[in-house]
């Protein structure tokens, strides 16, 4: 399904009339002084159509409080208030940080007293106002995947994410194993949530107009998978796998395991054959793995003891 411009919704009620269209965006980038810029990941959605749909996709209650990542101008915010208790977003540029609470104020006042605008970095937040229940973004390609990883990370009140990111990076998100696109990206999300796909995005909902269609990623959280390694061992586990593609995790896994012959051992004693790659593997496969490979290192008095003889030697 391809969101475009200019369709019906059958939405809530809510204040749409006070949602931004393309003029609106260009009028208030136009007052700002501001072009989208490339460097920050910067394209506007000026179809009220468009973020509405994304607010249904997102299933949000009236009682969750909403992480938004780069409101911009705020189209997404403006759609999000009504639905959600609280809304905070959180903006890197500043002069955008500003004016939201008095975008919002001016077109929504009824809802403006559940925004909370906090200008900031997302990939170095780890304390909030509140715990946030949901997360609703327009990401940047380039910084979307880290972005979601660290927020889930950080933030274990997370429990349902929907973002709308370029399409190459929606696919790589909700690929299954086996899949072309299937990798480390894939697999780390799949730690944290259940992931699918939302549906795409056309390109003439932005301004500017990006070269690419954009996914909606739908991700609900769920306990990972049996893992006493835990998930920085996992996680080691996937970014070895994937960083050799072609070749079998007994050799993309050497390194890490120390030889060729104890990955596998490693791979063996967690029931993996040592002939598969990575992208056939699911996390709850990598979990096993990291495993199996922290069972078979010496505890670290150990192994601190085997160098000291070694040097000794």
């Amino acid at each position: 399904m391809v969101i475009e411009p200019g369709e019906p919704v059958p939405a809530r009620t809510g204040e749409a009339g006070g949602l931004l269209g393309r003029n609106d965006v260009r009028a208030l980038a136009g007052e700002l002084g501001i072009r989208p810029t490339k460097r920050l990941g910067q394209n506007f959605v000026t179809d009220p159509n468009t973020v509405q749909r994304i607010v249904r996709a997102a299933r949000l209650t009236e009682d969750d409080v909403v992480l938004e990542v780069g409101p911009g101008l705020g189209s997404l915010t403006l759609a999000l208030l009504p639905f959600a208790r609280r809304v905070i977003a959180v903006e890197i540029d500043a002069v955008l940080a500003q004016r939201l609470p008095t975008t919002v104020a001016q077109r929504l006042p009824g809802h403006a007293d559940r925004l909370t605008v906090l200008t900031d970095d997302a990939m170095r937040v780890t304390e909030l106002p509140e715990p946030p229940t949901a997360v609703v973004a327009n990401l940047p390609y380039n910084v979307a995947v880290p972005v979601v990883l660290h927020l889930l990370h950080a933030f274990p009140s997370i429990d349902k994410v929907l973002v709308m990111v370029q399409k190459e990076v929606a696919d790589r998100l909700a690929a299954d194993p086996g899949g072309r696109v299937y990798g480390v990206p894939s697999v780390k999300a799949r730690w944290y949530c259940d992931v699918e796909s939302a549906g795409n995005v056309g390109t003439t909902v932005f301004w500017p107009v990006p070269h690419v269609e954009s996914g909606l990623v739908r991700m609900t959280r769920r306990e990972p998978p049996p893992s006493s390694a835990g998930r920085e061992a996992t996680f080691a586990v996937v970014d070895a796998a994937f960083s050799q593609r072609r070749k079998t995790l007994r050799s993309s896994l050497a390194a890490l395991a120390g030889s060729p012959s104890a990955a596998e051992a490693a791979l063996r004693a967690a029931g993996v054959d040592p002939s598969l790659r990575g992208e056939q593997l699911d996390v709850a496969d990598f979990a096993r793995v990291a495993d199996a490979l922290a069972a078979r290192r010496p505890p670290p008095d150990v192994a601190s003891r085997r160098a000291s003889a070694s040097e000794s030697a």
